[in-house]
């Protein structure tokens, strides 16, 4: 399968791009960023692309392509309403809709999370966000869509947030996840099994949509994976 990854410098991404990598079902992982990764590999590609509310001068490099990891977003704390909304929903719809026009039928994974409402109703403005944006993705047609809603992800491979917050609450949970996933192994996944269960519903076409940590890892499986 040929795939595209957006969001590779972020932790999930990371850890997505790892498995795309070492994954021999995966012939070429393209990745769009405003910057290069800075690093090699027979699979991978690179296109370094700086407004992502247009994905039309790139379009040509979206074509023929199997399926897209949607790893892009940032924190809504901090950040204002509009600009938190242009990152999550308005980049989002904008590389949905890109690609559903050069590669119709194409697999678009998109990395939501746990709290996320497609209904609307929830206080949380970021839930609301993340819904409306579920909600367009499933509308999107030339689109498979499947939404990963993880609780916890707990990088394994080195893998690094850009958040220092962040960076500080993972070092602080790393000897506890393993107790995490023997107690509560329906609230905690990895980047290993996220970008595992990412892949392996590429051309499934069918069954649940939405993806919590628990089937994620089910679809996951492997003796491998962390």
């Amino acid at each position: 399968m040929k795939v595209v990854i957006f969001g590779a410098t972020g932790m999930v991404g990371q850890g997505v791009l790892r498995e795309c990598l070492l994954d021999s079902r995966v012939e070429s992982a393209l990745v769009v960023g405003r910057t290069s990764l800075g690093r090699r590999h027979p699979k991978l590609r690179e296109v370094v692309h700086g407004d992502f509310a247009d994905f039309a001068p790139i379009g040509a490099k979206l074509a023929g392509l199997d399926a897209c990891f949607w790893c892009l977003g940032i924190s809504a704390g901090g950040k204002s309403a509009a600009e938190y909304r242009r990152v999550t929903y308005d980049y989002t719809l904008a590389g949905a809709r890109e690609l559903a026009a050069r590669s119709p039928g194409l697999t678009f994974t998109y990395v939501s999370g746990e709290g996320t409402d497609g209904t609307g109703r929830s206080r949380a403005s970021w839930a609301r966000v993340k819904g409306e944006t579920e909600n367009a993705l499933l509308a999107t047609d030339g689109l498979d869509a499947y939404l990963f809603r993880p609780n916890y992800i707990h990088p394994v491979h080195g893998e690094r947030s850009k958040t220092p917050l962040y960076r500080a609450a993972y070092a602080a949970t790393s000897l506890a996840y393993p107790v995490l996933r023997r107690v509560a192994p329906g609230q905690v996944t990895s980047t290993e099994r996220l970008g595992q269960a990412m892949i392996a519903v590429v051309g499934r076409r069918g069954g649940e949509r939405v993806l919590r940590s628990r089937e994620i890892n089910h679809i996951a499986g492997g003796a491998g994976a962390e």
